[in-house]
């Protein structure tokens, strides 16, 4: 399914390329290592188990890492391999 001037399957490649782009930057992304605390660093409220077995090397809980997620800055969704007409909103 191509459209315009767009050769067949060239919606294809641009969308698994923006997945591919997306899942490597997440990959990159630092995650906790060492040792779980008990309790959070940040509210000093106690961490629950599971999400220390989970996330090991885990220093925040739930409540203070999702803040601290949400404070992240916005990416664009423009997709940077395609068309111009693909930029368009």
């Amino acid at each position: 399914m191509a459209g315009g001037w767009t050769r067949d399957g060239a919606v294809s490649e641009q969308i698994e390329a923006s997945i591919s782009d997306e899942l490597a930057r997440m990959k990159a992304r630092r995650m906790p290592s060492g040792e779980s605390l008990t309790h959070c660093a940040e509210c000093e409220e106690p961490i629950p188990e599971k999400r220390r077995l989970a996330l090991p090397g885990v220093k925040l809980c739930i409540d203070c890492q999702q803040e601290r997620d949400g404070a992240a800055p916005a990416r664009g969704g423009i997709n940077r391999r395609g068309s111009k007409d693909s930029q368009l909103k």
